[in-house]
């Protein structure tokens, strides 16, 4: 069993960065699928980006060019780098293995 455990949240200004860390209580290295999904004000929850073993990633149309998702497998930790920061980006941001197992999530907020 594995537990993740999300990181780097917080306040931020339209236009500015944050990066988002999970950090996994074992070895990622036999996960092929981890992934950040956000779950907005609206209470809908979206796909942010997915990334396989093998460093294949895929992002929401909303997201690309903007954010980054990485796995350091050495680290057993997910990033998600978000750039250019949008009021409409505001959620809570959970991270995933194999799309069943979630952390608790953290809090982005963005300021217009």
């Amino acid at each position: 069993q594995v537990q993740l455990v999300e990181s780097g949240g917080g306040l931020v200004q339209a236009g500015g960065s944050l990066r988002l860390a999970c950090a996994a209580s074992r070895s990622i290295f036999g996960i092929n699928l981890m992934g950040w999904y956000r779950r907005t004000p609206g209470n809908q929850r979206a796909l942010v980006a997915t990334i396989t073993g093998d460093g294949r990633t895929n992002y929401a149309d909303s997201v690309k060019g903007r954010f980054t998702i990485s796995r350091d497998n050495a680290k057993n930790t997910l990033y998600l780098q978000m750039n250019s920061l949008k009021p409409e980006d505001t959620a809570v941001y959970y991270c995933t293995a194999y799309s069943t197992i979630w952390g608790q999530g953290t809090q982005v907020t963005v300021s217009s």
